[in-house]
């Protein structure tokens, strides 16, 4: 017999709510009866595009509805009340990033989601990009040796927000990728910016964070740059990568490019070593697509999400310490 459809509602019809909309209510074995906003006329959009459903600007009716998941992609200062009354309706949650704005209230969502037995996953995108996975492979294979750094690039001239800083807009992007991809701990984190174009609102920042086995990470964001670019940089003790997310065609790179220690009696030098440039094959999918796929997947076999809620409360301890940096000037800020 066929098995019964999952019934999710949204929450949030702003930027990205259409696209997670789209997504969902395209999803085999998924159903998305109710959405849910403040905004009338983006309720009375989505009515038009899906006849099919139910709209309401009363949050309570989305916990009283017979459904099993709530999508949220509301404010992130309103993502731990509303996940919050979610999980305690009986409800899974999917919570776009970041899990919420503070670290208690993300600790205290993850052990209310364990307590009542509720999926929790956060809306990390980018640790579902099939190049990301592809590249998280070869770096688990080993074809890059040991990891040393990686460094991002988020930069567009681009939406400029007033509710929160560019950190806190593109950075937990970047953050997922980091901790996906070095196998160390986070344990400093320092980051520098400037607000150029809002008084108290950085538009540009450079976050560094150090790791326990020497790895090192640096992601730059910014609003207020003349080009698009969504790029990772990744160094081995072998090889080096690159994922250009912006890229039409040949999104990763693999340079087969080092520096090799050499000794004589004249003492140690060092010398480079240029290799040929490996472009793998990428079976590209939309990202957003598969992500909502694997959230259906875990609610229907019980599974904890790749990116569940300790992930996003790591992300979010990083931005915490980021902001924390931010505001002492660019100081060091420990990860307890």
């Amino acid at each position: 017999m066929p098995m019964e459809p999952i019934a999710l509602a949204l929450v949030g019809l702003g930027n990205w709510g259409p696209n997670l909309l789209r997504n969902f209510a395209t999803q085999p074995g998924c159903t998305v009866p109710l959405c849910c906003d403040r905004d009338v006329a983006a309720l009375d959009r989505a009515r038009q595009q899906y006849p099919g459903i139910a709209v309401t600007t009363r949050f309570e009716e989305v916990l009283a509805a017979p459904i099993d998941a709530v999508v949220i992609a509301a404010p992130a200062a309103a993502h731990y009340e509303l996940a919050r009354a979610a999980v305690l309706a009986g409800k899974h949650v999917f919570v776009e990033k970041p899990i919420t704005l503070d670290v208690a209230q993300a600790e205290d969502l993850v052990r209310l989601a364990e307590e009542r037995r509720r999926i929790l996953m956060v809306g990390h995108l980018l640790e579902y990009h099939p190049a990301v996975t592809q590249l998280q492979a070869l770096i688990a294979a080993g074809a890059l040796g040991e990891l040393r750094y990686i460094y991002s690039q988020r930069l567009n001239l681009g939406i400029v927000r007033r509710d929160e800083n560019v950190m806190w807009s593109l950075a937990p992007h970047d953050i997922s990728v980091l901790l996906m991809l070095l196998s160390g701990q986070p344990v400093e984190v320092s980051a520098q910016g400037m607000a150029y174009l809002q008084p108290g609102v950085e538009d540009v920042v450079f976050l560094t964070i150090r790791f326990d086995n020497g790895q090192l990470g640096h992601i730059h964001v910014s609003w207020l740059d003349p080009h698009k670019t969504r790029r990772f940089t990744v160094v081995g003790s072998l090889k080096m990568a690159e994922f250009d997310d912006v890229a039409a065609t040949e999104k990763l790179r693999i340079y087969d490019q080092g520096v090799i220690p050499t000794y004589s009696s004249y003492g140690e030098a060092l010398t480079l070593r240029f290799g040929d440039i490996h472009i793998p094959r990428v079976d590209m999918r939309e990202p957003l697509r598969i992500e909502c796929a694997h959230f259906i997947e875990c609610l229907r076999e019980g599974r904890t999400p790749r990116s569940d809620g300790h992930d996003g409360l790591r992300v979010l301890r990083v931005l915490a310490a980021g902001q924390q940096s931010l505001e002492q000037g660019g100081a060091p800020v420990r990860l307890v």
